[in-house]
């Protein structure tokens, strides 16, 4: 505990708080949440095809991201969402977004015919913006 010795010699203790721990704590976590934060957004788990670096993609919260696994398993985001449900959730995700590009992330795994068919249908359903997410071929392969 700290003393202020006055003018007269008298002796109080400081009643002002010292803010320097909160403010290492603050700084701690701003880093911790700066550093999570894009991995959340690829947390389901998928074998993305390999293409040469041709645009650099930063993926956000901001943008409406439809993961399609290899269990034919679809998730907005980190939600699980069910075939049937996948056009009211898309075009609901692009007005809470106001944004209407859907970035598409499906598994390596895949057949062919089944993004074709996904995309067909997404198509029919009035989403028409649709950007293929894929991961950057190392230069060795």
């Amino acid at each position: 505990m700290a003393f202020n010795v006055g003018k007269n010699g008298n002796k109080g203790s400081i009643s002002e708080i010292n803010v320097t721990p909160l403010v290492d704590v603050m700084l701690v976590l701003l880093v911790i949440f700066m550093i999570t934060a894009p991995l959340m957004l690829n947390g389901i788990k998928l074998d993305l095809p390999k293409t040469k670096d041709v645009n650099k993609l930063n993926l956000t919260a901001k943008q409406v991201i439809l993961s399609y696994a290899k269990t034919g398993e679809f998730f907005i985001g980190k939600d699980k969402v069910l075939e049937k449900e996948l056009i009211d959730v898309v075009k609901t995700s692009f007005k809470s977004t106001k944004t209407d590009t859907l970035f598409l992330r499906a598994d390596f795994g895949l057949e062919y015919g089944s993004v074709a068919k996904l995309m067909s249908h997404l198509k029919r359903g009035g989403i028409t913006k649709i950007a293929l997410v894929t991961e950057i071929e190392q230069s060795g392969r």
